[in-house]
């Protein structure tokens, strides 16, 4: 988790870091979990972070290249 917020922080040096630390332990935490742990994992995070808004993804093209993916598999 350390490691991705440093590289976060390379990239968006400008950000503030709380918003930082939220994507970063999102980013690195996220994908780990079952669906039904989401809300729980995100209740943790509300409690650690109160009031910090949740920062914005900008992941350009991937998303629309999923979506296009999808569709062409009917999924």
């Amino acid at each position: 988790m350390i490691n991705a917020a440093g590289l976060l922080k390379v990239v968006h040096p400008n950000m503030d870091e709380k918003q930082l630390l939220l994507r970063a332990l999102r980013d690195v935490n996220v994908p780990k979990f079952l669906k039904n742990d989401l809300p729980l994992f995100e209740n943790i995070i509300l409690d650690l972070f109160p009031g910090v808004e949740k920062p914005v993804y900008n992941y350009g093209g991937l998303e629309g290249a999923i979506q296009e993916v999808c569709k062409e598999m009917n999924l």
